[in-house]
């Protein structure tokens, strides 16, 4: 599975958080899970977003948690 084959998102504002990195993650996992993702998708997301830079990540969540 790859993350282009997760077509859903979590409904996660960004505006407004901590924005440390790893403060992100954790609130894109929290509502993840709260919306039934699976782990493994939630995994994907997560590694996906950690791949690259500060910008990469925020480019990641903002397409897999709704932005805002």
């Amino acid at each position: 599975m790859k993350i282009t084959d997760i077509n859903k998102k979590v409904k996660l504002k960004l505006v407004g958080l901590d924005s440390n990195a790893f403060a992100l993650i954790g609130a894109f996992q929290k509502q993840a899970r709260k919306e039934n993702w699976t782990p493994e998708e939630i995994k994907l997301v997560r590694d996906e977003a950690m791949s690259g830079d500060y910008d990469h990540l925020l480019a990641t969540l903002h397409c897999k948690g709704g932005g805002g």
